[in-house]
């Protein structure tokens, strides 16, 4: 008989919640990450392939371009001076990625500025 792993069953199993975690995000996203993924799905801003949801590590960030390492996450209230996302973007940074946020409430208001800033970063 093989053994498995003990470390390896639980990485998994946490791998496995974080995915069905992702999904359930995908299906309830709030009006501003909507229409941030309207305008950024199926390479509709400067060719670059966003994801929405997107694993990364034990976060899951609400959008990603693999491509160009960078996450952008839109923010509600709850996240004003939040350590924990502080700590969560110091430890992606450390990975490699680029980090972008924005207010929930200027996605809604001034979607092209968010759209200019996005592209400004992405060089595009």
């Amino acid at each position: 008989a093989t053994s498995v792993n003990p470390s390896f069953i639980e990485t998994r199993q946490r791998s496995v919640m974080l995915h069905t975690r992702a999904r359930q995000l995908r299906r309830d996203m709030p009006d501003a990450e909507r229409l941030l993924w309207y305008l950024l799905r199926g390479r509709r801003f400067a060719g670059c392939k966003f994801r929405r949801q997107h694993p990364v590590g034990r976060y899951i960030a609400d959008f990603a371009c693999v491509q160009h390492r960078l996450i952008i996450e839109a923010d509600g209230g709850q996240h004003a001076g939040s350590e924990y996302d502080a700590r969560r973007t110091a430890w992606l940074r450390t990975q490699g990625w680029r980090v972008l946020r924005f207010w929930n409430n200027d996605i809604l208001r001034d979607p092209d500025m968010v759209l200019a800033e996005i592209g400004r970063v992405l060089g595009a």
